[in-house]
C-alpha cells in the first residue's frame, strides 16, 4: 500500500488498485485492448502506469521487449507440449525392427514464437513447413531449414506495417491462403499456430473442416487462444479432441516455463524501470518525451493519456 513502484505481471485487479496510495508507478502487461474499464479504473485512482506489451519495437528497447521474451518461450514449449500429445517420436528413425517417419510440422505465423517453434521442431528431427503473410519472413524460415508456403502475390509483398507486425489481409488473399493451407494441412502430424494482430481478436487459421480433413492422432497446438484462438474449436485451458485430433489450448504457455520466463520479464522490468531513474539523485525522473514513455505510457494525471485508448467522445 506504501509502495512507490509496482511491478506486476498482470495488470491489477479493482480489489488491488483500492490498495495503492495515488500517484503509484505501476509496470505490469496490461492488455489495454478492449478493457476501457480497467484503463478508466487506473487513472481515476491516480496510477501512472504503463504497459509492457506496448514497447516499441526500436533498436534501444530491445531489452525491454517483453512480447519478445516471453513468446520465445511459448514457441519452444509449444513444441513440447505438440511432442507430448502426439505420442510418436518427432525424427525418423531407421531400425532393424522398422522406419519410424518423420514428423510433418507445420508453423502458422512466424514472428518471434513461430521462429522458435521452427528451429525447436527442426532440432527434434521433424519436417517443417512454416507460413506467413509477410514477405520478409521467407527468408528467414528457410535459414532455419524449413519450407516456406504462401501466396506469393503483389499484396503479399506489401503485407508488414513499419513496426513490423502484420497487416489484416484482405478477404481475396485470406481466402487464397486458407484454400492453400487446407490442401497442405491434410498431411501435417503437427501444425502450431501464432498468428496475432495487435489490438484485434486473432485471425481464424485452421477452419473446422481442416480440422476434419486432418489424420486421427495429428496435434494442433494454439498460441493465439487468449486471443480467441487461430483453430475453431478450441478451447481455453483444454485439450479438445475433435475427431481423434488434439486442439490444444493451454493459457499462458510462457507459464509452462515459469522460471526462465520470470528471469527474462524480471531484466524486462529493469531495464525499462532504469530508464525513469536518475542514478545520481536516486529518484524518479521520468522523461515524458522520451519514446519509450510515450509509447507504454497508459494514464497519468488521473487522465487516459496514450492515443490509442483514448475515452470515446474524448
Amino acid at each position: 500500500a506504501d509502495a512507490d513502484i509496482v511491478l506486476k505481471v498482470r495488470r491489477p485487479s479493482k480489489g488491488e488498485i483500492a490498495h495503492y496510495k495515488k500517484g503509484a508507478l505501476v509496470v505490469a502487461i496490461m492488455d489495454p485492448y478492449g478493457n476501457d474499464d480497467a484503463l478508466k479504473q487506473m487513472a481515476e485512482a491516480g496510477l501512472v502506469a504503463f504497459a509492457m506489451e506496448l514497447m516499441p519495437r526500436i533498436t534501444r528497447a530491445q531489452s525491454m521487449d517483453v512480447l519478445s521474451s516471453q513468446a520465445n518461450l511459448a514457441g519452444y514449449r509449444a513444441v513440447i507440449e505438440a511432442a507430448e500429445q502426439y505420442g510418436r517420436a518427432l525424427p525418423m528413425m531407421m531400425t532393424a525392427a522398422g522406419t519410424v517417419p518423420a514428423a510433418k510440422v507445420f508453423i502458422m505465423g512466424v514472428g518471434v514464437a513461430g521462429l522458435q517453434a521452427i528451429a525447436t521442431a527442426r532440432r527434434l528431427g521433424a519436417i517443417v513447413t512454416a507460413t506467413d503473410v509477410r514477405p520478409a519472413t521467407k527468408e528467414q524460415v528457410e535459414s532455419l531449414g524449413a519450407k516456406f508456403l504462401a501466396v506469393e502475390d503483389e499484396e503479399f509483398k506489401n503485407a508488414q506495417t513499419a513496426g513490423g507486425y502484420a497487416k489484416e489481409m484482405s478477404k481475396e488473399y485470406q481466402a487464397k491462403q486458407a484454400a492453400l493451407t487446407a490442401e497442405h494441412i491434410k498431411k501435417q502430424d503437427i501444425v502450431i499456430t501464432t498468428a496475432l494482430i495487435p489490438g484485434r481478436p486473432a485471425p481464424k487459421l485452421v477452419s473446422k473442416d481442416m480440422v476434419a480433413s486432418m489424420k486421427p492422432g495429428s496435434v494442433l497446438v494454439d498460441l493465439a487462444v487468449e486471443r480467441g484462438g487461430n483453430v475453431e474449436g478450441v478451447r481455453a485451458g483444454e485439450v479438445a479432441l475433435v475427431n481423434g485430433v488434439k486442439i490444444v489450448g493451454h493459457i499462458n504457455m510462457p507459464g509452462r516455463l515459469a522460471a526462465s520466463a520470470s528471469a527474462l520479464y524480471a531484466k524486462n522490468l529493469l531495464t525499462f524501470l532504469e530508464t525513469m531513474i536518475d542514478k545520481k539523485e536516486k529518484k524518479l525522473a521520468i522523461n515524458w518525451d522520451d519514446e519509450l514513455i510515450k509509447g507504454t505510457a497508459l494514464t497519468r494525471d488521473g487522465k487516459v493519456v496514450h492515443p490509442n485508448f483514448q475515452p470515446k467522445g474524448a
